[in-house]
């Protein structure tokens, strides 16, 4: 069974639904008793309320339901797929509604439940706005209970809370929803670390199959050179010595020698044949290594295109277009907020080489300046004639395209 990537994030969202679930059973009683079956027989024969069922009840009541309903819809999408690569913006207006919807229930039912669901937007801060930003945020919805507490009134009329009794109230919520907000934060910050962890994983596993396909084709190319240099040598010269052999023997033994100098002949012509075999197998299966990086990345989600058979002969070549694809992916991951990643490698006939493009439906930035890690990548591209061109904008995400002169095997 394949474990949900966000599977902490999973158990939070529901224990959050279950929570709203528990909220609205004190609705779901008072609907019970005011709109009890035969109020609500009234009002569709006459479209008019009995005597002695208040009118501000059920308008208490109505607004008490859509406030409730409009929580449950704006936390179910503001926690949808809620991860490490979340993007803040689009859920924003959904987080304003859930605090207006959670304030409007407390101003409805003349009770708290407020600073219950609160406690809810609380564990969503961490993931969508940055530490302090949040904070001041959770202060602010909490004393945003003050006027509310306020306006409550008792049967006869008088306020039930006064400034201090509501402040205090306040600060109680506050105190729930502090504890509800550190532990979405540090279950933010793991979640980050367990990514940036399959991250390196992947990376370290590309390196590694790169590494051994290095280290095969290194070998390979040595016992080629080994057997061209000694074998081949060696039954070069006994050729030779059974050419000469055979001018100084007549009769059998002329026979004789005649048939091991054609043997020897076929012997060197089969290691040529095999010295040239493992030459021409010496390249290196970079598609493998590239599918192994992307296999360990959760998130951004990346597309790879790339040749069912992608072989190339120079292993130095090979490393920096592994470096410059493992150099992409970690920008993406810690500054782009990108949800999809796509890889493209590719022959360019017309300019004699590989290409490599990246693309990703990040945020973008204005003002583009290149890092330590691009200016590293830059430097590794232009020590084998490369080029490497960016392009990116505000909303219009990152791309990057690479050349490197070299011949693709396929």
């Amino acid at each position: 069974m394949r474990v949900s990537r966000f599977e902490h994030m999973d158990w939070l969202r529901y224990a959050g639904l279950f929570t709203l679930a528990c909220v609205g059973m004190p609705l779901v009683i008072e609907s019970s008793t005011i709109l009890s079956p035969g109020v609500l027989g009234a009002w569709l024969r006459h479209s008019a309320l009995p005597e002695g069922v208040p009118r501000e009840a059920v308008t208490n009541l109505v607004g008490w339901w859509v406030s409730y309903a409009v929580f449950g819809v704006c936390y179910w999408y503001v926690t949808a797929g809620l991860g490490v690569a979340t993007r803040m913006w689009p859920r924003l207006p959904l987080l304003v509604a859930m605090c207006s919807a959670a304030i409007a229930i407390s101003w409805f039912s003349e009770s708290g439940l407020s600073g219950i669901l609160l406690m809810l937007v609380a564990g969503v801060l961490p993931w969508l706005l940055p530490m302090w930003v949040g904070v001041i945020w959770l202060i602010g919805q909490n004393f945003s209970l003050v006027p509310v507490f306020l306006a409550i009134e008792d049967p006869s009329g008088e306020p039930t809370y006064l400034w201090f009794d509501a402040i205090l109230q306040s600060f109680l919520y506050l105190g729930f929803s502090s504890f509800t907000f550190a532990t979405s934060y540090v279950t933010k910050g793991q979640a980050q670390a367990r990514e940036e962890q399959r991250r390196l994983n992947a990376e370290l596993r590309a390196t590694r199959a790169l590494l051994a396909e290095s280290s095969r084709v290194a070998e390979r190319v040595r016992i080629a050179r080994e057997l061209h240099d000694l074998v081949g040598h060696h039954l070069t010269a006994l050729t030779l010595n059974l050419e000469v052999a055979s001018h100084l023997v007549g009769g059998t033994a002329h026979d004789k020698v005649r048939q091991a100098q054609s043997v020897a002949k076929l012997l060197l012509s089969d290691v040529r044949e095999v010295v040239s075999q493992m030459r021409d197998d010496s390249d290196i299966d970079l598609g493998s290594a590239l599918r192994t990086l992307v296999e360990g990345v959760p998130t951004p989600l990346v597309h790879l295109d790339v040749p069912d058979v992608f072989h190339i002969d120079d292993a130095r070549r090979a490393h920096v277009l592994l470096r410059c694809a493992q150099e992409t992916l970690t920008n993406t991951i810690r500054h782009a907020r990108a949800e999809n990643l796509w890889w493209r490698f590719g022959l360019d006939a017309d300019a004699g080489g590989i290409v490599f493009s990246s693309r990703d439906d990040g945020v973008g930035v204005e003002g583009f300046s290149a890092g330590n890690g691009l200016n590293g990548m830059q430097e590794r591209i232009e020590e084998v004639a490369g080029e490497m061109q960016i392009s990116t904008a505000p909303g219009r995400g990152f791309s990057l395209r690479v050349w490197i002169p070299m011949e693709v095997k396929s």
